[in-house]
């Protein structure tokens, strides 16, 4: 699953928390044979299986999953048995009268369930034609875990088997699932009905189900024929990421040695949204959110196109990591996520080098990682799920983003080869299977002849980030000898629990060869590198740690600072900038690195500055310092944003294209006056043309437009939501009703929420956006209005989204706020999401009281 660009401020409100994990072992199923019928317009659905179970030894009993289902008929070999429903525990029984022996045996149900309005199980995305009438595709979204509300079923990882799915179409619908069609025959009521070949084994949240009035279009790769399927009209914009597909599926056919195994691979775009994922990795049936797969020519930014890419890549992966070869519980979901993450980025350092994809990876991929792990609100990457409401949680930035970042430092102290030859055996021994992570290290540890899993396990098994402190170096015949230790860093009292790491590290002088040390623990480590000069540690930024210099090695990195490789000069600002808000060093040292950019410098520098540039201006509270701090970004930004300028050059860097975005973004978001009007004039001139703003620029132009926007500028964009026909224009729009930084107006949208205007995906992004400006306002409107809130998120997911919404809030009455909530309303195994957001408070907090008199010492120096 790929989040959504929203997720990492997850989730949901209050519901029971259930327990997972608690099937009994002894009876698994073999085979399922299902048939679904959909009545899209009554938002309900009938079903009936036939389940072929392998039973280990005799029992009376057989447990299961099912949610959210009435049960009509159950029968064991053609009998009927008494079966119990547990609502809270989600489970299914069924009481036989006499033993069933070991052995195979057919288990039959009948069943009546709902569609839902939110993207949990089976669930109906609305949307507007063209010609403005309305229309209604169906789709399924059972991770995590959600199929049991679709069909009873074994709804664990572990419990893999087969699927034959069967359902029936409407008239002039489509239906389409995992693998083709094997025959489809027309009714006597006009409608179609469906067969579909049957899945190889795999879990059962990965069975996928759709239909509406859709086109596909497809192309080869090899034996696999990859599709694009959208609504109808808008599938030549799945052109993009069709090629992207081919070029990826031979890519990691090759990388991970097992050829994809499906006879087709459909990737999915529905057009409507979701507050907690952009796309889920169904077998041979990728679903995603119309944003995060179809490239819009007249409306997408680079920034877009590379984001599709990104998500294609991620979820093709997991073709592999994930459906072939599956974690067995839901405490190895990094296994998932983690290494879908890193090949989304390893795929586009290999096929798209203009794109300088490890570098991004080091500002972006690796500074979310090691932010997300600097508090008391982090956990190891493996970490033990016991309720849904955990599952939920898990599905954060240390699962994707430290996993990434943990992989990435695992091939590279391996090298990459010995790495790809692991994998390899790791894929081969294990295809349609289940793993827990140590069989991932042991078949490392085989390809590279010795243990991997000591260093392995202190970043997985352990949370938090190190740091190595460079204590001393000097010059003697030629080398230099240094000192390093070993500690950890963190935003709060996390940095003062001592905690030991094996860091693999490399080092070395500016433009001579590294070598590498492994720096574990508080007891001094000397180390010899060849040469004397510039001495930069952790060369190239592959491994998880934060690196700190004494005065005289940061000076001297300051110095040379044009002399580094890209990814040291973008690891070195995201180093210097959290040490400094860590407390470990003054902000000044942070502020010489951005002295030493000079204005024609790679434009990843410079996107990575403004948006440090943007954190460090929104610390300070409404008042002069931050008036001055607005005037010094601008000041410092505007050179470089003249150098750009509005319009896309002839055949320009795809990293001068995001630059762009990223400073029209950041100058709007600061008041800058030129950025502002640009995007009022813009704006007004899309009554008369819809394509007015360049693509190039669009999404950051509206943006700068809702966030300053006066009450009658806000009315015309709600005008233009209200009007808008193209789903994802409009959830666009309406997004940007909850951007605007004045209160009233903020008001205003959250008026939206109680009203039928809007549809239920599109309140929840609507309350997400305002939290985003207005953290107080929202969480405060949440709690006042539960009953409606609980509707509006994935059931699932629920049990963070309103404390998240106030995580934001600098009120120092707001932590005690979400806890009372979360007490109030929360089953305590429902409460980590809250916790956590509350933790995350407090390390801001401290952060502020740290360096907010750095910030009015530079933002007033520029006056």
């Amino acid at each position: 699953m790929k989040l959504s660009l929203a997720a990492a401020l997850l989730l949901g409100t209050a519901t029971p928390a259930f327990a997972v994990g608690q099937l009994p072992a002894g009876v698994a199923p073999v085979s399922y044979d299902i048939t679904v019928r959909p009545d899209a317009k009554a938002m309900t659905f009938s079903g009936e299986e036939d389940v072929t179970i392998a039973v280990e030894r005799a029992t009376k009993t057989i447990v299961l999953n099912a949610a959210d289902l009435k049960i009509a008929t159950a029968t064991l070999d053609g009998q009927a048995v008494p079966f119990t429903l547990d609502a809270t525990k989600q489970q299914l029984t069924l009481n036989s009268p006499t033993l069933v022996a070991a052995g195979e045996h057919k288990l039959h149900f009948a069943w009546t369930g709902t569609i839902n309005t939110s993207a949990a199980g089976f669930f109906a995305i609305d949307y507007t034609n063209p010609d403005g009438s309305a229309a209604r595709m169906l789709a399924t979204q059972f991770e995590a875990p959600d199929a049991r509300r679709f069909a009873p079923v074994w709804d664990e990882p572990a419990y893999k088997a087969t699927f034959t799915l069967r359902t029936v179409a409407p008239n002039g619908q489509t239906a389409f699932s995992n693998m083709p069609t094997t025959s489809v025959t027309k009714q006597g009521d006009g409608s179609t009905l469906y067969r579909f070949a049957e899945t190889p084994k795999m879990s059962s949240y990965l069975l996928f189900l759709g239909m509406g009035d859709v086109e596909r279009k497809t192309v080869m790769a090899g034996k696999t024929e990859i599709g694009i399927i959208t609504r109808r009209g808008v599938v030549d914009q799945g052109d993009f990421a069709l090629a992207q597909a081919k070029r990826l599926l031979t890519y990691y056919n090759d990388y991970f040695g097992q050829p994809y195994p499906l006879p087709k691979l459909d990737m999915i775009a529905g057009p409507g949204s979701s507050q907690f994922f952009g796309a889920m990795e169904n077998w041979g049936a990728i679903f995603y959110f119309e944003p995060e797969l179809l490239y819009d020519q007249k409306r997408a930014t680079q920034s877009g196109k590379q984001r599709i890419y990104t998500v294609v890549a991620h979820e093709m992966a997991h073709q592999w990591f994930g459906d072939l070869v599956t974690m067995r519980w839901w405490d190895d979901l990094w296994l998932n996520e983690g290494f879908a993450s890193w090949m989304e980025n390893k795929s586009s350092v290999d096929l798209n080098p203009d794109w300088y994809a490890a570098a991004t990876a080091v500002a972006q991929d690796r500074e979310g990682a090691l932010q997300a792990d600097a508090t008391a609100a982090t956990h190891p990457i493996i970490r033990k799920i016991e309720t849904g409401d955990q599952i939920g949680e898990a599905f954060d930035g240390i699962t994707y983003l430290k996993g990434q970042a943990v992989i990435g430092m695992m091939e590279a102290t391996l090298g990459p080869d010995t790495f790809r030859d692991g994998i390899r055996r790791y894929m081969a021994k294990y295809k349609y299977s289940n793993t827990a992570t140590d069989q991932l290290w042991a078949e490392l540890s085989a390809a590279a002849g010795k243990p991997v899993a000591p260093v392995a396990h202190d970043f997985t098994l352990q949370p938090g980030v190190p740091l190595v402190t460079m204590t001393g170096a000097r010059c003697v015949g030629g080398s230099t000898r240094v000192t390093l230790t070993q500690s950890r860093f963190g935003y709060d009292a996390t940095a003062q629990q001592a905690q030991t790491w094996r860091v693999p590290l490399t080092l070395g002088m500016v433009g001579q060869p590294a070598i590498s040390v492994t720096v574990r623990g508080a007891a001094a480590t000397p180390v010899t590198v060849p040469g004397c000069g510039t001495l930069v540690l952790n060369r190239d930024k592959q491994s998880y740690v934060r690196v700190s210099y004494n005065a005289a090695g940061h000076a001297a990195i300051v110095r040379d600072f044009n002399g580094l490789v890209l990814t040291d000069q973008l690891g070195t600002l995201g180093d210097d900038f959290a040490l400094a808000k860590g407390g470990n060093q003054k902000l000044d040292r942070y502020f010489a690195d951005v002295a030493a950019v000079g204005a024609e410098a790679n434009p990843l520098l410079w996107q990575t500055i403004a948006g440090q540039l943007a954190d460090l201006s929104r610390r300070e509270p409404k008042g002069p310092v931050r008036e001055a701090m607005y005037s010094r970004v601008a000041a410092t930004l505007a050179p470089v944003m003249q150098r750009v300028g509005f319009a896309a050059g002839k055949d320009e860097s795809p990293l001068i294209s995001t630059l762009r975005e990223t400073l029209i973004a950041v100058l709007g978001d600061v008041g800058n006056a030129e950025v502002a009007a640009k995007a009022r004039g813009y704006v007004a001139a899309l009554a008369t043309d819809p394509q007015a703003i360049p693509a190039a620029i669009r999404a950051p132009i509206l943006g700068t437009y809702a966030s300053n926007a006066t009450s009658g500028e806000w009315d015309a964009l709600l005008a233009l939501a209200l009007a808008e026909k193209n789903p994802v224009v409009k959830n666009g729009y309406v997004r940007l009703l909850g951007a605007a930084d004045d209160d009233a107006l903020a008001k205003r949208a959250l008026g939206l929420l109680d009203s039928d205007r809007l549809s239920t995906p599109q309140k929840a992004s609507l309350l997400r956006a305002i939290a985003n400006g207005h953290p107080d306002l929202a969480f405060d409107f949440a709690v006042s209005h539960m009953a409606l809130v609980s509707t509006l998120v994935e059931t699932s997911n629920r049990a963070g989204f309103v404390a998240n919404l106030g995580g934001g809030s600098d009120d120092a009455a707001m932590p005690g706020k979400i806890t009372a909530f979360a007490t109030a309303n929360l089953p305590v195994a429902a409460r980590g999401a809250a916790k956590a957001t509350v933790a995350s408070m407090a390390a801001r907090r401290m952060v502020n009281a740290r360096i907010r008199a750095d910030i009015a010492k530079w933002a007033k120096s520029g006056s």
